[in-house]
This record gives structure tokens, C-alpha cells and sequence, in this order.
């Protein structure tokens, strides 16, 4: 009796040690489950930067654009009737609707993806801090009668994959954000500005009269556009520098960029740099170049061929867009619009 008793128990108890194991196992099967979880579910819900813009978009409701920046100050963008899209600070000079709208589209899309500090002694560290003394971007979207539709603070950028990532914080706001974005945010008022003035392939060019700021006036030609550009008159004793030194002039409006404008009226070209392309079907574009400090600053126009109405046509298209504007060169390209003849040469072997 007392050994069946005995066994009994021992039976029991190994029933009972299995079903603790048992229940040890299950448990932390679960539990490793759930840590699972936690690791890949997504610990912070995104949210659009601004949930209400979209709708007012597609109203219409915002028509001015507010952008504050330590390097480049404070400008507008605004919607005016009959024009479209303008910069009032600029004359009114006509802004990229591309720009315009890649920006709104940008910020309507714009989603935080999570939470960053809400400290202000830790906003230098991401350009959150306000300008004019911190380097962080003011962006305001108001509407006609000037009511704020939306403002926020946008910092540093990093790469998100197909997106650009922005640290923003909504005005009156210190909670920041990492937010993604289909585009950047401009803040140079260049950047806004309609840059499609005139746009001349260097294979059109047939010649080039120019007369520079210092040494004598001097013409490149060629008969064919697969042939290069010959110089006249060449000095005595002197040659090409290199194959193809005299081509430089032809490219120069082939892609015309600038990096402000201002109004015609405000700049004396009597003693002007000159140059002046035409083109083997009609058109001809003069550029005149002035130097302020150490910026140069263009105007032109067009004519073309009498008789020929796709030339006048594309000549009337560039006196629209250029007449009363001058245009600053970027540094990088002044060189190619009047070089000097010497800068073209080299003694003649």
C-alpha cells in the first residue's frame, strides 16, 4: 500500500513539474511574441505637418508665400490677377509657377515622421532657431486678406530614401519634428524667379560680334553649324589659343541663368560691353553687360530678319519677358559673353 502510495505521488509531481515546464514554455513563447511586436510595430503614428492645407489648396485659398532666412532676409511670393504668380520685392518680376507649386504641393504633403526635442537651448543644433540671428527658414502660406493659413520653422535636411527629411516646428510651437518631403523648401528668392527668358542652342549660332569691356571689338563666324568658329580680324603673328577658343561666345545664352534682377532704369549702359549672336535662321539677340562692383549685370533684345515671321515670333516671345530687366550674372558665366580677344590667342607657332 505504501508503495503504490509511493508511486503515485512521484507520478503526480512529475505531472505537475511538466506542466509548470509547460506553462514556463508558453509563456515565454508569448512573451517573446509580444517583444516582437513591439520592436516592429511602428512606435509613433505619422501625421501631415499641416492637416487643413491640402483642402485650402484645392480652394485656392493661399495666395501669398512668406520666406525669412538669416542669408537671404525676407521676400514674398503672391498670387495678383492678370499675372499670376509674382515677387512684389522684386518688381513684380514674374515668379516660376513650378517652383511655386512644387513648394505648396510639398508642404501640403509634407508628414512628420517622429517627434525630435522640444527644448529651445537645443534648437541651434538643428537650425530651428528663428532668424534673423538663427539659421532656421520661415515658411508662411497666408491668404488674400493676409490671414496665416499656415507657418512653420524648417532646419537641417537629411536623406529619407526617395523623400528629403526636414526638421520643422510649427509656429508658436516648441515640440520639433523629423518630417519627410517630396522637395526642399527655398529660401533664396533667385530660386523663385522664372528663369525661361531666352534659351539659344550654340548650333543655331552662325556668329558673334563682340566688343569688350577693354581691347578692340572682334567677330567669330563659321558658314555651317559642323564647322568651328573662325575669328576676325586675327592679329599678326598670333592663333587660336586652343581648338575651338573661339566657340565660347556661342554658347553663352544657350542656358541663361541669373541670380537677381532689377529694373533697367536703374543702370547706365552707354559705355557697355557688347555682344551680339545671330543665328542662321534669322534671330538676333544683343547683350549688353555692365559691371557693378563685382557683379555684372545684363540686358538684351531681339530682332529678326525682315520677312521672317517664326524669327519675329520667337524675338517678340524674348522682348516680353527681358524689356525693362536687368539680369545678374552668375560669376561663373560672365567669361563667356565678351572675353577679350588676347584671352582667345597665343603667339603662332
Amino acid at each position: 500500500m505504501r508503495v503504490a502510495t509511493f508511486f503515485h505521488g512521484r507520478r503526480d509531481r512529475r505531472l505537475m513539474a511538466l506542466a509548470i515546464l509547460a506553462f514556463v514554455s508558453i509563456a515565454l513563447a508569448l512573451g517573446g511574441l509580444y517583444y516582437r511586436a513591439a520592436v516592429v510595430a511602428p512606435r509613433y503614428q505619422t501625421m501631415p505637418v499641416f492637416p487643413w492645407l491640402a483642402h485650402m489648396l484645392n480652394k485656392g485659398d493661399v495666395t501669398r508665400i512668406y520666406i525669412v532666412s538669416k542669408k537671404y532676409g525676407a521676400f514674398q511670393v503672391a498670387f495678383v490677377p492678370q499675372k499670376g504668380w509674382v515677387l512684389p520685392d522684386h518688381g513684380n518680376y514674374p515668379a516660376s509657377f513650378e517652383t511655386v507649386k512644387q513648394t505648396l504641393v510639398a508642404i501640403a504633403a509634407m508628414e512628420t515622421v517622429e517627434p525630435k526635442t522640444d527644448r529651445p537651448e537645443w534648437f541651434p543644433y538643428v537650425d530651428l532657431d528663428p532668424p534673423p540671428q538663427g539659421n532656421g527658414v520661415i515658411v508662411t502660406l497666408s491668404g488674400e486678406k493676409g490671414h496665416v493659413i499656415a507657418s512653420m520653422i524648417v532646419g537641417k535636411s537629411e536623406s529619407l530614401g526617395e523623400n528629403i527629411g526636414l526638421f520643422v516646428r510649427r509656429a508658436g510651437e516648441n515640440q520639433s519634428y523629423l518630417a519627410k518631403s517630396p522637395a526642399e523648401i527655398k529660401a533664396n528668392p533667385a530660386d523663385w524667379m522664372d528663369k525661361a527668358v531666352v534659351s539659344l542652342a550654340p548650333s543655331r549660332v552662325a556668329s558673334a560680334e563682340v566688343k569688350p569691356a577693354s581691347g578692340p571689338a572682334y567677330t567669330t563666324s563659321r558658314q555651317n553649324p559642323n564647322v568651328p568658329f573662325a575669328i576676325a580680324p586675327l592679329p599678326k603673328g598670333r592663333e587660336l589659343a586652343f581648338a575651338g577658343a573661339a566657340d565660347t561666345t556661342a554658347a553663352a545664352l544657350a542656358d541663361f541663368g541669373f541670380d537677381d534682377i532689377k529694373s533697367a532704369t536703374a543702370f547706365d549702359f552707354s559705355n557697355a560691353a557688347r555682344l551680339v549672336l545671330q543665328t542662321f535662321d534669322g534671330l538676333t539677340v544683343t547683350v549688353d553687360l555692365v559691371t557693378q562692383g563685382s557683379d555684372t549685370w545684363t540686358r538684351l533684345f531681339a530682332n529678326a530678319a525682315p520677312g521672317n515671321q517664326k524669327a519675329a515670333k520667337e524675338a517678340l516671345a524674348i522682348n516680353a519677358r527681358a524689356e525693362g530687366w536687368v539680369f545678374k550674372l552668375p560669376a561663373f558665366k560672365v567669361s563667356a559673353f565678351a572675353p577679350t580677344l588676347e584671352s582667345l590667342l597665343k603667339p603662332k607657332k
